[in-house]
This record gives C-alpha cells, sequence and structure tokens, in this order.
C-alpha cells in the first residue's frame, strides 16, 4: 500500500452513527456547540465526531477522536461533549469513548471546517 492513510488490516472501521433516530438531529446539534480551544471550528465539522449511536432506551454511545494523541484537552474533551447531550429532552445517559483508530485527519473534515480554517 502507498497510501499512508489507507486502511490497514485489522484496523476497526468507524462505526455507522444511528442516523435515522429522532435524537439524531439534535446530538449533532449539541456536538456543534463543543469547540477545540486551538481551532475555531466545532468539533462536530472538524470530524472529531467518529460515530453517535443511539439505542433503543435512547442511551447514546458516541465514539470520538482528538486532531493530536497530545492534545491539551484530552482529558477534559468528553466530558464537554457529555454534557453538551446529556441535557436534551429524550436523552437516556450518555458514553463518550476516546479512539485514535482510525487517526484523524484533515480529510475527516467537512467543507465548511475546510472554508472557515482557509483550507479552500
Amino acid at each position: 500500500m502507498t497510501n499512508a492513510n489507507a486502511q490497514l488490516e485489522g484496523t476497526p472501521l468507524i462505526v455507522p452513527s444511528t442516523t435515522d433516530h429522532p435524537l439524531y438531529e439534535d446530538i449533532v446539534a449539541a456536538c456543534r456547540s463543543v469547540y477545540d480551544p486551538e481551532i475555531p471550528v466545532n468539533i462536530f465539522d472538524l470530524g472529531l465526531i467518529y460515530t453517535i449511536e443511539v439505542k433503543e432506551d435512547n442511551a447514546v454511545s458516541v465514539i470520538m477522536t482528538l486532531t493530536a494523541p497530545g492534545c491539551p484537552v484530552a482529558g477534559e474533551m468528553p466530558g464537554w461533549v457529555a454534557d453538551a447531550i446529556e441535557p436534551l429532552p429524550g436523552v437516556k445517559q450518555v458514553d463518550v469513548e476516546m479512539t485514535f483508530e482510525p487517526q484523524w485527519g484533515m480529510d475527516m473534515m467537512s467543507d465548511e471546517a475546510r472554508l472557515e480554517l482557509g483550507f479552500m
């Protein structure tokens, strides 16, 4: 494989989000209220939220990453995300898990984020 970002065999893929759940859009909006302190773009548009899974009992599981493993807010960011989602009507509980597989890359940003940061 010549592409440095190519999926290595055995590396977990990003689990699909529960996009058809009625709470999904509200959860995305809550994630958009959380910002990486070093980058003026919300964490959803940065591509740091890999998976939003809403279970049948409305428990929410979020899998996220950081722009870099040494991010100074690594210990705080999952709490910020949980604090943004938990108050939403209908949400039972929130579990935020941090992963670095796959590693975040600038190609995961939304077009809006690229534009905001001057990459377009």
